[in-house]
């Protein structure tokens, strides 16, 4: 099946090595094949046969292009939709260990592109760089990311696709600022000059989180979080952390959030090492051995969160912590 507008993905590796290095920003992705690859290595054998769409969408009333990549399984009924917002410095294709898998065990995964912080940023002047990031960090750009969540939730359910997604049930994801992004679209609230600046979404039932930076500047994170009660999942490592120019957060800030977060349902997953950068498509942060067991975790923990929000099962939850206890530093959950 095709779609105006739409073109298929090739494995083309689009960005220089340096910036790789310096950020750890994904690599575009291998498509079905790579997929079944990986759901044998999980130890699942996937379900579903799978689409990899990309359209160059664009919100008029914004002015403001919003390109996207959509994993959409081949179903005869409606599917569940994850949509992922990346890193700084990210992309559409990025994080494809992530959504080429839930495609492949029957959930869409829709991932756009925030033009204002993402691969373009490390293009150009390498004595600039930094302040090409600081510029991306704006606060401008944070509420226009999570207004690009909203717009391609409205593009996906009310055009074409609609039939083949299920509007009931919709997560947000993110990593990193991806992360922060999600949780305003989930119920994050600050407030600027007297009035709360509230970017909610209500068609959400559920967050995953992985590697959220606090809201700096922002003081207790219980007044930014506290009213987020929607179920959110919190993934992190002991070495989980950011250093940019003029920025620096460790792993004990997804600790804190994971807290403070006002969510009647939530788990937080601390894997035992790592980096900041092994949850993007990078294979070498965290090492040859850690690196593809943390994302084997992570999709199977994916999964079961899925599970636990949209039937509410939780016996997946309830058997993974024992099942990667060998690489896991911390495991907790909370429910009301």
């Amino acid at each position: 099946m095709t779609h105006d507008g739409a073109r298929r993905i090739d494995r083309r590796r689009w960005m220089q090595a340096a910036a790789l290095a310096v950020a750890g920003v994904g690599l575009a992705g291998a498509g079905a094949l790579r997929t079944a690859r990986a759901g044998a290595a999980d130890g699942v054998a996937p379900a579903y046969g799978f689409e990899t769409l990309e359209f160059d969408w664009a919100d008029e009333k914004r002015q403001r292009p919003v390109p996207v990549r959509l994993y959409l399984p081949q179903a005869s009924r409606r599917v569940p939709l994850v949509v992922f917002s990346h890193g700084i410095g990210g992309s559409r294709r990025g994080y494809s260990w992530l959504g080429a898998h839930l495609a492949a065990h029957g959930v869409a995964s829709l991932h756009p592109q925030h033009v204002g912080s993402d691969r373009q940023v490390w293009f150009g002047n390498v004595f600039t760089v930094a302040g090409r990031l600081a510029e991306a960090a704006q606060e401008r750009e944070a509420v226009a990311r999570a207004l690009d969540l909203r717009f391609v939730l409205d593009t996906a359910l009310g055009g074409e696709l609609g039939a083949r997604l299920d509007e009931r049930r919709v997560i947000a994801a993110g990593h990193s600022y991806g992360a922060n992004t999600a949780l305003l679209a989930a119920g994050a609230r600050v407030e600027r000059e007297g009035r709360v600046v509230d970017l909610s979404d209500p068609r959400l039932a559920g967050a995953i989180l992985m590697s959220a930076p606090p809201f700096y500047g922002e003081g207790d994170p219980r007044r930014i979080v506290g009213g987020v009660t929607l179920p959110t999942l919190h993934v992190t490592a002991t070495e989980d952390v950011i250093r940019i120019p003029g920025y620096w957060s460790g792993a004990d800030d997804r600790v804190a959030l994971f807290e403070a977060i006002g969510s009647t349902r939530k788990w937080f997953a601390m894997y035992e090492g790592g980096s900041h950068s092994i949850f993007t498509d990078r294979s070498a942060p965290g090492g040859p051995l850690l690196n593809p067991q943390v994302k084997a975790a992570t999709r199977a923990l994916t999964l079961a969160f899925l599970r636990g929000v949209f039937e509410g099962d939780e016996r997946a939850l309830a058997a993974w912590p024992q099942q990667h206890a060998s690489i896991l530093a911390r495991f907790a959950e909370a429910r009301a």
